[in-house]
């Protein structure tokens, strides 16, 4: 079982300062369309390189185009031990379509 949030849950959190690590786990020509606040880029394929640089005891959550791939990746993340994973249910774009802001990926 992964668990989700929503765009507007995220949205509400992200606005009251929780702390939490975000992750946009696209590929690197998806992130010139724009990518969430603050958000990590870390590739899906890099993910089983990159787990140690994970935070395992603090909240994680990743997003994708729709949310199919950063589900999976949560429930990848989850069988390795990571149990504070959540999917951004409906991707980035889900955010867009709620209006919340997508700001240009610096690299």
């Amino acid at each position: 079982m992964v668990n989700e949030i929503d765009a507007t849950d995220l949205h509400s959190r992200l606005s009251a300062g929780a702390e939490l690590h975000l992750y946009d786990i696209r590929s690197e020509a998806e992130l010139m369309r724009g990518v969430l606040p603050n958000a990590q880029h870390l590739p899906m394929h890099l993910i089983p390189l990159k787990i140690g640089e994970m935070p395992k005891h603090e909240e994680v959550i990743l997003y994708c185009h729709s949310g199919a791939r950063s589900y999976h990746a949560c429930s990848y993340l989850a069988q390795q031990g990571y149990d504070n994973v959540i999917n951004l249910r409906g991707g980035i774009l889900d955010w867009a379509r709620n209006g919340f802001e997508i700001v240009s990926h610096r690299r």
